[in-house]
């Protein structure tokens, strides 16, 4: 047999060493060989097997054109929505909307309001309502008292000596700066230049 006749499958399980010792490799049958890549489970048949997976291969066909399908009525709503102008903002407040609605229609939420409900007109929380009541007033009066005493306080300190000789300062150096422009009066230069006898500070 001469080896560079022969077709070689290296791919195959099934390779062996010619019978004359040649390093070529052929296809000889193996003892154990697997015919089908993978092995049927026990209790199945070839033809079993067969049509399990012709129905595989049906049932997959089936959902990439149902996937299409889907796809296809997706873009269709949408393109509906947007000419009936509903955004997806739009949408979304009226989920809000839906979904608040089914939470106050619920048992659930009824019950609860109607323990809410109870406990508003037990003893204790009328009483706690009344201290918090008293208690907001005195935080009140509280509040309008110091505002009184900081306003006070503010207008002693601007009848102050120091205050006014403050005041006069800036209103000096403002005189200084801006001249009478201020009144649409023309100054000259020499009339808003401090002089060294006159520092500004």
């Amino acid at each position: 047999m001469n080896p560079a006749s022969q077709d070689i499958n290296l791919n195959s399980p099934n390779k062996a060493v010619d019978v004359d010792g040649a390093d070529s490799l052929t296809d000889v049958p193996v003892e154990g060989a697997m015919s089908s890549p993978n092995p049927l489970p026990p209790g199945l048949t070839e033809e079993e097997a067969e049509e399990l997976r012709k129905e595989l291969l049906k049932v997959e066909e089936e959902i990439t054109t149902l996937r299409q399908v889907l796809s296809a009525k997706e873009r269709h709503a949408i393109e509906l929505k947007r000419k009936l102008g509903l955004s997806p903002l739009v949408e979304l407040r009226q989920n809000l909307s839906k979904t608040l609605q089914d939470v106050q229609t619920s048992n659930a939420y009824q019950t609860a309001s109607a323990t809410w409900d109870d406990i508003t007109h037990t003893e204790a929380y009328k009483k706690t309502q009344e201290t918090l009541s008293q208690a907001g007033q005195k935080t009140t009066a509280a509040l309008s008292t110091m505002g009184t005493a900081i306003r006070k306080g503010l207008g002693d300190m601007r009848n102050s000596a120091t205050f006014k000789s403050f005041e006069d300062k800036m209103g000096n150096l403002k005189y200084k700066v801006v001249g009478t422009k201020g009144n649409g009066e023309a100054t000259s230069e020499t009339e808003t230049t401090p002089t060294q006898e006159n520092p500004p500070f």
